[in-house]
C-alpha cells in the first residue's frame, strides 16, 4: 500500500496543536482548506476513538471514517469505512511530538492508501501519491497557519467562549 506523509513545524506546543487538529465547524474551516464540510456521526459531539466523521472534500468526494486511535495531545488515527469508489482502504494518522526549540511542535501527517479497481490500481496509486501528497502538503501548510490563527487559538484555548 502506498504511504504519503508530510510534516511541518508549528509555533505551538504539541497539546495546542493536537486541539487545533481536532476543530471542527467555521473554526475548522479556517484553516483546513481540504474540507468543505465535517461533521461527527451517531450522535456523538466529540472526537474519540470509536467515533465516526462525514467529510465532504472541497470538490464534493464524500467519505465516512473512524477514529481507531485517540490520544491527545501526542496522535490520532483513522480508517475509512466508506468513500470514494476508487479507495478500496485508506487510512491516516496525525502526530505531534515536542520540537528541538522547546516552544512548538512536529506535526507528522501520514496516510496509506490502496485504490481499485485491481488492474488500474497500479498507475491510480502512482497518481494517488502525487495527488494526494500535493493535498497533504497543503492542507498541513493551512495547519501551520491556523496555529499562528488568533481565533483558531481563542478558541481552543477557551472552547466555552466564555
Amino acid at each position: 500500500m502506498p504511504v504519503v506523509s508530510s510534516e511541518a513545524y508549528v509555533p505551538v506546543d504539541p497539546a495546542t496543536a493536537f486541539a487545533v487538529s481536532q476543530t471542527t465547524g467555521a473554526v475548522r474551516r479556517r484553516w483546513d482548506r481540504f474540507i468543505s464540510e465535517q461533521h461527527f456521526l451517531d450522535g456523538a459531539v466529540s472526537a474519540g476513538k470509536g467515533v465516526r466523521t462525514h467529510t465532504r472534500q472541497r470538490f464534493g468526494l464524500s467519505m465516512t471514517s473512524r477514529y481507531v486511535s485517540y490520544a491527545p495531545p501526542t496522535h490520532v488515527g483513522m480508517v475509512m469505512e466508506d468513500g470514494p469508489w476508487f479507495f478500496a482502504k485508506m487510512g491516516g494518522g496525525w502526530r505531534f511530538a515536542p520540537a528541538d526549540d522547546g516552544a512548538g511542535a512536529i506535526a507528522t501527517w501520514k496516510y496509506n492508501f490502496a485504490c481499485r479497481p485491481a488492474w488500474l490500481a497500479p498507475l491510480a496509486e502512482w497518481i494517488g501519491v502525487r495527488v494526494l501528497g500535493f493535498e497533504i502538503r497543503r492542507r498541513l501548510d493551512g495547519f501551520v497557519a491556523g496555529c499562528s490563527d488568533p481565533e483558531v487559538l481563542r478558541a481552543v484555548r477557551n472552547p466555552s467562549g466564555s
